[in-house]
């Protein structure tokens, strides 16, 4: 497991930002228990060493008039990997597609999608989509509500394994 190179204080730092990325680190350094100094340092290499991969504002989708979410799951005709690199690649290219994994089982992608609406998504889906190269057949569903979206990883529950394990 990578995070056993983390100390104890390295992961509170992580978890903190994850937390709230926008804490000034005085206070950061407070939270975890050390001076400003060592703390910024300490942060610079977590970035440095790709723990941290940034830091972004969590925005509302329906403040700036994005009213609807889609999840669609994707088959491709090929599975070779130059094909399904093809795909990732225009997967980035499309501006209302925001999430891209490739899982294992009976579809190849799930993509996560918003639109200001309903005649928006439907035009990306048939003008776009459903014409790519490669895509063999995309089934979709439409959220209605979202119960749950945390970002990142559960540090209680890596806190709870490396006290396990120590």
């Amino acid at each position: 497991m990578r995070a056993v190179r983390l100390d104890p204080i390295d992961r509170k730092i992580l978890s903190e930002l994850q937390a709230d990325g926008r804490m000034t680190n005085v206070e950061l350094a407070k939270r975890v228990g050390i001076s400003a100094p060592p703390c910024l340092r300490r942060v610079r290499t977590l970035e440095e060493q790709g723990f941290i991969r940034g830091y972004h504002a969590d925005v509302d989708p329906r403040e700036l008039g994005f009213e609807v979410q889609v999840f669609a799951m994707v088959g491709l005709q090929s599975q070779a990997e130059a094909d399904l690199r093809a795909f990732e690649d225009r997967c980035r290219a499309w501006p209302l597609v925001r999430e891209c994994h490739m899982l294992n089982g009976e579809v190849d992608f799930i993509l996560k999608c918003v639109a200001p609406d309903l005649s928006t998504f439907q035009t990306f889906l048939t003008d776009q989509l459903l014409t790519a190269t490669n895509v063999g057949s995309v089934k979709t569903s439409l959220v209605i509500r979202g119960a749950k979206d945390e970002p990142g990883v559960p540090f209680e529950v890596l806190e709870d394994r490396l006290s396990r394990s120590a």
